[in-house]
């Protein structure tokens, strides 16, 4: 039940991303993603499903390289 909710949430918190992505709405677009994105991994690995790893993991990178340039200008 509780992996349900949370697959729920990622996935709203990455469409949020998106659609901030859309309407120019920064730096939030990268809070929502990055928040759906490290929820799908827990998930992924949670459940053991090497897909959801293989779309999800390799945006962490990306995301923290844009959390370095938010925040040092």
């Amino acid at each position: 039940m509780i992996i349900t909710i949370l697959k729920w949430l990622s996935s709203i918190s990455v469409l949020i991303g998106v659609l901030c992505t859309n309407l120019n709405i920064y730096p939030y677009n990268i809070y929502f993603q990055s928040l759906g994105a490290i929820s799908w991994v827990f998930i992924s690995v949670y459940i053991k499903d090497r897909s959801l790893m293989l779309n999800f993991l390799p945006q962490l990178p990306l995301f923290a390289i844009g959390y370095y340039l938010l925040f040092t200008g």
